[in-house]
């Protein structure tokens, strides 16, 4: 009998463990097309991207889950969820320090472009139209666009007013894993681009165009923020108050007229920025500081853009005591009192605010905050949880 009890035990945990280590089943990750395949639990093989061109003067930007700097939509869904997003490309003048504006090429209208939140598994149908030969503008109403439209519309820092620049461009998203000379293709002005990426991997991703001369583009204000949240969360999730995005970039720019400026490729190549911002502009979050409240857990998920530099990401005050690099909740650090990101780096970072008070978030490179990569985040009264 107790042999018999043993054998029974025996193999109930033999088919545990085969259930455990059995490779996921195509079928439970809802493979669409025929080209698709699983490998690690991760779907790749995605149908090619279609150019085309269509009649098309809506939203500018379209989707539920992009949203504005410092802005990140909740995930408000259980599981897996398709997205179908549009973010046209399009030129607007926009204000990058008082008294100084330029001709920027952008993702939907602002520079950072939206911040882009899904999960670990997640597809994306991505739809975008160049549309740098026309007179975009992003500051009127509008039916069925995104929660970024309404924050663009609401806190108009960057001044933005339309402008035509006809110019060829293209979307890079970090975040995929994909053939770069398909998805990636650059298309001309009026033409439109659709393709499909899996969110395989978590972390917090830069996208921007990866047209020649990549350093142009990326400089003129073509680059955003996409966050891949993990499938089963971060160890802290229940925990967080609150959660926002921070994008440090390099501006290069020269005065051609009084208050008017230009890009200046030279300056770029030899990494001389004119201004370095938090969020695209120098008082980007010193004139609108991040929010908080003593006692409250802080998540940042923070993107060097570059187009070159580093950032030495640094909150002055507090202590980073939980750090993902890139965002892969692999990749877990403690303690830290700075980040140090190469261009395109990443970082999620959390904190505790010990106090009431106002904590400066500076680049610790202090030429770059002199710059104007800097901003502040202001702590009210300890609230009973």
């Amino acid at each position: 009998m107790k042999t018999l009890s043993l054998s029974i035990i025996s193999a109930s945990l033999l088919a545990a463990m085969a259930s455990a280590s059995a490779p996921v089943n195509a079928e439970e990750l809802s493979l669409k097309h025929d080209s698709e395949y699983v490998i690690d639990g991760k779907i790749f093989g995605l149908p090619e991207a279609k150019v085309y061109r269509e009649d098309y003067n809506g939203p500018a930007v379209v989707g539920d889950y992009l949203t504005q700097v410092p802005n990140i939509a909740k995930l408000d869904y259980e599981g897996n969820k398709t997205h179908d997003i549009r973010m046209d490309v399009f030129s607007q003048k926009i204000e990058v320090a008082p008294g100084v504006t330029y001709s920027a090429w952008t993702f939907g209208g602002s520079v950072p472009g939206p911040v882009l939140h899904v999960r670990e598994g997640d597809r994306v149908i991505f739809k975008m139209k160049n549309r740098s030969d026309e007179e975009v503008t992003i500051t009127k109403p509008v039916k069925n666009g995104a929660p970024f439209i309404q924050q663009l519309q609401a806190n108009g820092y960057q001044n933005n007013q339309p402008v035509v620049n006809p110019m060829p461009h293209s979307m890079d998203f970090h975040s995929g894993t994909v053939a770069a000379e398909d998805k990636w293709r650059t298309i001309s002005p009026g033409e439109t681009i659709e393709f499909e990426w899996i969110a395989n991997y978590a972390g917090t991703y830069m996208y921007h165009c990866g047209t020649s001369s990549v350093l142009m583009h990326t400089a003129m204000g073509q680059y955003g923020a996409v966050v891949v949240s993990p499938k089963d969360g971060y160890p802290t999730d229940k925990d967080v108050d609150k959660e926002f995005v921070l994008v440090q970039s390099e501006h290069y720019l020269e005065e051609a007229s009084e208050g008017n400026y230009i890009y200046n490729h030279g300056a770029a190549l030899d990494r001389q920025p004119s201004h370095v911002t938090f969020n695209g502009h120098v008082a980007a979050l010193s004139d609108n500081p991040l929010r908080a409240n003593e006692g409250d857990r802080v998540r940042l998920h923070v993107l060097n853009a570059g187009p070159s530099g580093t950032s030495s990401f640094h909150v002055i005050g507090a202590i980073f005591d939980r750090v993902w690099y890139e965002g892969d909740p692999r990749n877990e650090w403690y303690g830290m009192q700075t980040v140090l990101l190469g261009a395109s780096n990443s970082a999620t970072i959390e904190f505790i605010v010990p106090e009431e008070g106002i904590y400066k978030l500076v680049d610790h490179e202090f030429a770059d905050a002199e710059r104007g990569a800097a901003g502040a985040l202001i702590a009210g009264p300890r609230k009973e949880k």
